[in-house]
């Protein structure tokens, strides 16, 4: 079984700000919650520390189960970023939106550990080799609002064309934020007109340097 937390650990952990999960605490109480993968450092400066997805949920419920690695939110099956047009819509709200968060910041750990040059700025291996997931966990984390049933919203899909998704959202002005979102998250992005319906849409590409 795995150890279950230390009481300094758990006040750590209980004291996370809500919103971001940001910690507080010595370099050595800090180090044990990243080792048990409850919490991640920040590749950037002043290097703060968050909690991860793991995290969150072991503070909502007082868990003390074995953490699951940041490394690949969006393949663990635990968190999943919306794609747009689910069946049915997963909830959301401010527990959803601290996973977003959570899912996010650890994208940008995988990110500066796996590009050659702890880039953050650009897609990783991950990110190409999950396209619609990763394209979705951009624009989610930025808050934009995903499809649902009857109502509009972004929506990921696949495409022939390799490395490339299509990003759909019937209105323009929404449509050219998602643009936006993906140029700063690091993907090459251009906008299209369908043929027959003549709706607008992008196509998106991770970018490479």
């Amino acid at each position: 079984m795995t150890r279950p937390l230390t009481a300094a650990q758990r006040r750590l952990v209980d004291a996370a700000d809500p919103g971001t999960g940001r910690l507080r605490g010595t370099p050595a109480q800090l180090a044990a919650l990243v080792k048990r993968g409850l919490a991640f450092r920040h590749p950037r400066p002043p290097h703060d520390h968050f909690l991860t997805p793991a995290g969150h949920r072991a503070r909502e419920a007082g868990a003390k189960t074995a953490p699951e690695p940041v490394e690949a939110p969006a393949a663990t099956g635990v968190f999943a970023a919306r794609v747009g047009g689910e069946h049915p819509a997963p909830e959301s709200g401010p527990a959803r939106l601290r996973e977003v968060r959570g899912a996010w910041q650890g994208m940008l750990e995988l990110r500066r550990m796996t590009n050659p040059d702890g880039a953050t700025d650009r897609p990783c291996g991950w990110e190409r080799s999950h396209l619609v997931q990763a394209a979705a966990l951009a624009l989610e984390a930025a808050g934009h609002r995903p499809a649902t049933d009857g109502e509009g919203g972004y929506r990921v899909r696949e495409t022939p064309q390799p490395e490339a998704v299509a990003v759909h959202e019937p209105d323009g002005a929404t449509l050219r934020a998602c643009a936006a979102t993906l140029e700063e998250a690091g993907w090459q992005v251009g906008e299209y007109t369908e043929p027959r319906t003549r709706a607008r849409y992008l196509l998106a590409s991770p970018r490479r340097v």
